[in-house]
């Protein structure tokens, strides 16, 4: 028997990849992990099945309308939370330790900060909690002394990279998220057109829900991934990159200013990260299989086509800006894909859709939370959006569209200047500026960005302030006495201003 305490788990999003991945590693380690609630959207026969087989006497169920079948099947004394409410009850348990979110999308977020304000320790697979609201979530773990700890093989090995390093955050030169580069990564530019749900959904070495899949062929995961990354380690956004490699084996690297680089390398199997964020600081011993270098023939690195795959550049962009940007995009995302899946737009407009929403929105510098929801819900919503997929749906095929796309600027590994033009107050005396999206001209002129009426740009504009907003002044040493807040160890966690 472990001497160990035991981490006792909800797990919100049980039914989905991550959730099977994480109830595996759960029955591997059963000195060590307790799963004792369990949440899923609408899949009842599925989270009835884990509840049997784990035990757990609370379960919750997203769909209000599923509650009654569910209850058909599970035994009795077992507890069932229902509807948005319900996952912010689940997550508030009193016998909870740690509250890990693999939920697809923004329902997520409101949980997890149910989890922070109960005490909970956050294990975070949902990209879109700190893409929508990373100040407040970091902030707010701060103040209740809770850590938040990466599941997202990219973060973790970060994580895991910079758990030694003692010295100020200025020592730290790049974070470094490696990428697959999706089915598409040698895909000639004028046969994206051409890319179908079904392509778009065979990722080359990862097994992933479908949202997750194709943001990973379109690279928006990877840029989401760039903006969770400057919340959860304090970096600026012009210090975190991203490069192709093609297997998967380094899932993220992180080089210091002496021209060192720390990389952490596993097989391609979510279970390291997941074990790793549950049973912090502890490595165990489990049943996860270690690499055998004598079977890796090579591994490979390239910069990623910007030209051809714009999403990195959007979300730079969006998280140079800040404020209500990112879950603008964020949001618009989600609706272009889900309209893809849907066949009705083509793949590559699903950039073009996400820039026209970019560039039509009007963001809030230092929202409250409610001030991000509803951006979220307009950029869900707005009749501009769906107006753009219908006159993307009845454009002719065209792929000069997509080979002017090679026109977009982007920061890249060479660190040029972030595509967004400034322009400060004649007086020098405000401390907002008028900022212009600049976007490329194939996107400019694709269907989902020419004006209905006019065929111009719209003419909304971004307010977002001219200092480097995400740059952190903060130390980021891994001790146990200098860590960042949501990461140190208890009970020597102290607190202090998020970066």
């Amino acid at each position: 028997m472990s001497s160990r305490r035991k981490r006792r788990v909800v797990l919100l999003g049980s039914t989905g990849s991550i959730g099977l991945s994480t109830l595996r590693v759960a029955e591997n380690l059963p000195d060590d992990i307790e799963i004792v609630g369990l949440a899923a959207c609408s899949s009842v026969t599925k989270l009835a099945e884990q509840a049997i087989a784990t035990g757990v006497k609370n379960v919750a169920i997203y769909d209000e309308s599923k509650a009654k079948e569910l209850r058909g099947l599970l035994p009795p004394g077992v507890k069932i939370h229902i509807g948005a409410e319900g996952l912010d009850e689940i997550s508030q348990l009193t016998e909870a330790d740690i509250v890990l979110i693999a939920i697809v999308g923004t329902a997520g977020l409101q949980p997890a900060l149910a989890a922070i304000d109960a005490g909970k320790d956050l294990a975070i697979a949902s990209k879109e909690i700190l893409v929508m609201a990373g100040e407040i979530i970091t902030a707010r773990a701060t103040q209740k002394d809770v850590r938040i700890l990466p599941v997202d093989s990219e973060h973790n090995a970060i994580f895991q990279c910079l758990e030694g390093h003692r010295g100020p955050d200025s020592e730290i030169s790049r974070l470094i998220l490696t990428a697959s580069g999706g089915p598409f990564r040698e895909t000639p530019t004028e046969e994206l057109w051409n890319v179908t749900t079904e392509m778009a959904l065979k990722h080359p070495t990862w097994d992933m829900g479908p949202k997750i899949t194709i943001d990973s062929a379109t690279l928006f995961n990877k840029g989401l991934e760039m903006i969770e990354a400057r919340w959860l380690f304090g970096i600026g956004m012009d210090r975190i990159e991203a490069v192709i490699h093609a297997q998967s084996i380094v899932h993220s690297m992180v080089e210091f200013t002496d021209g060192s680089v720390l990389a952490q390398l596993s097989r391609t199997d979510m279970g390291f990260p997941i074990q790793y964020a549950l049973t912090y600081p502890s490595r165990l011993k489990g049943t996860l299989k270690p690499l055998d270098f004598t079977e890796l023939s090579k591994l490979e690195f390239s910069t990623p086509r910007l030209a051809d795959f714009p999403a990195l550049s959007l979300a730079r962009t969006a998280g140079l800006t800040g404020g209500t940007l990112p879950a603008v995009m964020n949001a618009a995302n989600e609706v272009a894909v889900a309209s893809f899946r849907a066949g009705k737009i083509r793949f590559p407009e699903i950039w073009a859709t996400v820039a026209s929403v970019m560039e039509s929105h009007e963001t809030v510098t230092n929202p409250t939370l409610g001030q991000i929801l509803s951006a979220d819900r307009g950029s869900r919503v707005a009749e501009g959006i769906h107006a753009r997929l219908r006159r993307i749906a009845a454009a002719p095929h065209n792929t000069a569209g997509t080979s002017r796309l090679k026109e977009i600027p982007h920061p890249g590994l060479s660190r040029p200047t972030v595509p967004i033009h400034a322009n400060r107050n004649p007086s020098g005396n405000d401390p907002q500026a008028s900022a212009r999206l600049n976007f490329p001209n194939g996107i400019r002129n694709s269907p989902a960005m020419q004006d209905s009426t006019s065929g111009r740009i719209g003419k909304a504009r971004l307010t977002a302030t001219t200092s480097a907003p995400f740059r952190s002044k903060s130390a980021l040493p891994f001790s146990k006495s200098r860590a960042p807040s949501h990461f140190r160890e208890k009970p020597s966690l102290k607190n202090r201003p998020t970066p």
